[in-house]
């Protein structure tokens, strides 16, 4: 793909591809003062017959991203400015399951037990045993069977 025309989603010119560093293309654009940019092969399709790599984000997107220095590719700052996983941290865990008490995968019953509320769960199994419950008018939902009267 070296020497291609490269064209973004709006059908802006942006330059050339001059590199291709494993899943990124790098295109050169400007005449006196040129800039290199990384972009992530995903968005790239190229057309041999016409030598042209087409791309699915705009000539804008493009050009506020990270540009190349010194030649050197910042892979994360690259995949964040495109929304790619690869640009985001792992999450914090303590490992084999456990999570720390700020981590995002704590569950909304987990979430509930720390601020005090009780699991709906284990709301329904004590109302099925017939336990009170401060929230509850009227009468019981479930009515207690005829056929438990001594």
């Amino acid at each position: 793909m070296e020497g291609y025309e490269v064209r973004g989603s709006d059908d802006g010119k942006l330059g050339e591809v001059v590199a291709v560093e494993g899943d990124l293309l790098v295109v050169e654009e400007g005449l006196l003062r040129k800039t290199r940019h990384a972009i992530p092969r995903a968005f790239a399709h190229a057309d041999d017959g016409e030598r042209v790599v087409r791309l699915s984000v705009s000539k804008e997107l493009v050009e506020d991203s990270p540009p190349l220095k010194d030649g050197e590719i910042d892979r994360p700052a690259i995949a964040a400015h495109y929304g790619l996983a690869a640009g985001q941290n792992d999450p914090e865990t303590k490992g084999y399951g456990e999570v720390t008490p700020d981590d995002p995968a704590w569950s909304a019953e987990h979430e509930g037990l720390r601020s005090g509320v009780e699991p709906a769960a284990e709301r329904r199994a004590r109302i099925r045993e017939g336990e009170s419950d401060a929230g509850l008018r009227g009468r019981p939902i479930i009515p207690p069977d005829a056929h438990d009267r001594p």
